[in-house]
């Protein structure tokens, strides 16, 4: 769902100049695809779009020059998504489960994404410990995973 919509997003801002998240969410919704202004913001983030110039003078969303990394991180969400059976939450470490022999992988794939708010990860065989630099980092990457899947 995330992933469907992020491309109909990049396919939207290059088909039309978007100047606002409002017009954004419009015409998610002639698209077919209902976004909240949290979840829409959470995209144009991942997505790395920036505000440009146009000819016309006013600001539109385009695509920045680190959405080369954007196919990597893709990739990277990919392999995660695949590998983790499930995860909880203590405080501020975050317990992931994964098939057998991934967890390693799974830690691994995150540590190469430079997670700011991620202090460490610790691999076993099939369960991952990620230690959160606080209580709310661990929250927001719970809903990260979540949108994951």
């Amino acid at each position: 769902m995330k992933d469907s919509r992020q491309s109909v997003i990049l396919q939207i801002i290059s088909d039309q100049e978007i100047e606002t998240q409002a017009q954004l969410i419009k015409a998610l919704a002639e698209h077919g695809i209902p976004s909240t202004q949290a979840t829409l913001s959470r995209d144009i983030k991942q997505l790395h779009l920036v505000k440009e110039l146009s000819n016309s003078g006013k600001y539109h969303y385009v695509v920045s020059g680190k959405s080369r990394n954007n196919d990597r991180e893709q990739r990277l969400r990919k392999i995660f998504r695949e590998s983790v059976t499930s995860y909880a939450v203590a405080q501020n470490i975050i317990v992931i489960k994964t098939l057998p022999g991934l967890a390693s992988a799974a830690c691994s794939t995150l540590d190469s994404m430079h997670i700011e708010t991620l202090a460490g990860t610790l691999a076993g065989d099939d369960t991952a410990f990620l230690a959160m630099k606080d209580n709310k980092a661990a929250e927001d990457f719970c809903h990260e995973i979540e949108e994951m899947f």
